[in-house]
Parts: structure tokens; sequence; C-alpha cells
């Protein structure tokens, strides 16, 4: 069975916007490298994008193999959701400025930013990632998916939000305490 036309669009759709994200985040990259930046957490880089790609497919891949289809009751919802993350995540961008990325870089003279949603939390970013991996499987009842990109994502976020704190708060010992946390 093939993926509704519907849901073809839609990962289509979230992967030119993904493909756009990255082109900005390689702009930022040679912004940062060009003030001295410093990439953390390589490793764990690869993964992070092998676990995005999967999302993307397996979401095509449990509709046409479980004949998942779209389920107004749920798909608005999930779809709507899926928008305001969008936003959220362009909210983001927008208030890291040149500091976005989809790496960990940091440029030592850059402030730390605190404006738009960093006045309120450390990561919103990972939250909308989080938010989203939940909302764009279930546009197609894709449920599956949504279940295990969440924790793969969950495990994955847990090493880059230790990795972001440790460099970006980082305590005289170059640990992060718990207050930091």
């Amino acid at each position: 069975m093939t993926p509704p036309a519907s849901l073809l669009l839609l990962v289509a759709a979230v992967s030119a916007v993904r493909l756009v994200e990255l082109a900005v985040s390689r702009r930022n990259a040679r912004w940062a490298s060009a003030r001295g930046g410093t990439e953390y957490g390589r490793r764990h880089y690869a993964p992070m994008v092998v676990l995005h790609v999967c999302l993307l497919l397996g979401i095509l891949a449990e509709a046409a193999l479980a004949g998942r289809a779209f389920t107004p009751r749920l798909g608005w919802p999930c779809l709507a959701v899926l928008t305001l993350a969008q936003a959220g995540r362009a909210w983001c961008m927008r208030a890291l400025g040149p500091q976005w990325n989809t790496r960990v870089l940091v440029v030592p003279t850059a402030p730390l930013v605190t404006t738009g949603p960093y006045r309120w939390m450390r990561h919103p970013n990972y939250l909308i990632v989080a938010v989203e991996g939940i909302a764009l499987p279930l546009v197609h009842t894709a449920w599956i998916t949504a279940l295990l990109f969440t924790l793969a994502n969950t495990v994955w976020l847990v090493i880059r939000i230790r990795t972001e704190n440790r460099v970006l708060w980082p305590t005289p010992n170059g640990t992060v305490t718990a207050a930091r946390l």
C-alpha cells in the first residue's frame, strides 16, 4: 500500500523545511568558525540526523504498511500543534540569530541568549522537537513511529542537553552542578 498523497506532501514539506534549516545551520557554522567557535558533541550529531530521517521514513512506512489513515479528530489537532511547533522553532532561530545551529557550536565572545523563548527556559527548541516528534506522526495515526521516535529522542536529548549545559554553563572546574541544570 502507498502512503496517502496528503501524507507524502506533509513529509515533503517538513523535509524541505529541514533542508532550509540545514542551510541556515551551515551558514551560521561559518559565522561561528570565523569568530573562533568550537564544536562540541560531534559524536552524537550523526545519530541525531539518522534519528530524524528515520522519523520521516517511519511515518511513511507505518502509514503504508499498517494502513494508517488521516483521522480528523486526531489529525487536525496534531497538524495545528505541528504548525505551532514550526512557529516555535522560527522563534528560537530568530532569538539565537547567527548562534542558532543544529550542532553545538560555542563562540567564546558571543553572549548567552536570554531573549525570546530563552527568557523562560534553556532549551526550548528541544521541547519543540519532542512535541513535533509526537504530533507529526500522529497526523496520520502513526503511533508506533511517534512512540519509537520519542523513546530514542529522549535518550539523544539527555546526551545533547548535558553537552550543551556543560559548555554553556560550566562551573570553575568544568562540570555542571545540579543547581545549574
